[in-house]
């Protein structure tokens, strides 16, 4: 991997695109999420002005502080948020990101209703639901389950329009079976839009019908260390 953020960028672009292609698929139908947390934005100008627009953050906060005046000079970014979202936090998310892809709990889901509707749908950011295909007790997500209940609740009661799916498989599992069970469910609720695949298993992700890949360290290195 280059110390060159942009280069890694190429780089990625360019295995997307095989992917895509030994899977018989448009390589246009992957869509890349260049994921920024804990970089800065002398970091990830240059992924930026090689022509990245999709970009993924963790957290409210930490994007709070350094997309405004990127965007305010890049205004066609695309920002998703990535990480959990407490409900403290949705009037800022709902302000900053255009996509919210872990939507993962009834109480999550009635917060952002109620923050929309005081907007007047001024902003309405597009939904994701995280699915925890592993059911680990330590990660978000609703359990694979509950999840039909849970997106036709997220619809019926709330009023969120739900476009996809997002999961993180367990990292000492094979995580193919975790992206077909997620295919799975989307299929049933009518959902196109697939969130998975990170850095080190995007390509099976592809594979298995991911439009969205979540790529942070083939891209930008190792992250830095938060003290």
């Amino acid at each position: 991997m280059s110390e060159n953020a942009a280069e890694n960028l190429a780089y990625v672009r360019g295995q997307i695109e095989k992917a895509a292609r030994e899977a018989r698929r448009e390589p246009s139908s992957v869509q890349l999420v260049a994921i920024a947390k804990t970089f800065g934005a002398d970091e990830i100008l240059p992924v930026i002005e090689a022509g990245q627009r999709l970009f993924g953050e963790n957290r409210v906060q930490e994007a709070k502080a350094k997309w405004p005046e990127l965007r305010a000079e890049y205004p066609d970014i695309e920002l998703h948020l990535v990480g959990p979202l407490q409900t403290n936090k949705v009037k800022d998310a709902i302000e900053l990101f255009d996509v919210i892809q872990t939507v993962d709990r009834m109480s999550l889901a009635s917060e952002l209703a109620k923050v929309i509707a005081k907007t007047g749908g001024r902003k309405l950011p597009r939904f994701f639901v995280q699915i925890n295909t592993g059911e680990e007790p330590q990660k978000a997500g609703i359990a694979p389950g509950d999840a039909d209940q849970f997106i036709h609740a997220c619809r019926a009661q709330h009023g969120l329009v739900i476009e996809g799916l997002m999961c993180i498989p367990p990292a000492d599992e094979a995580p193919a079976p975790h992206f077909a069970l997620t295919r799975k469910i989307a299929e049933r609720n009518g959902l196109k839009l697939l969130s998975m695949g990170m850095s080190a298993d995007f390509e099976t992700a592809i594979n298995l019908g991911a439009t969205h890949v979540r790529v942070g360290s083939a891209i930008f290195g190792t992250r830095p260390k938060i003290v």
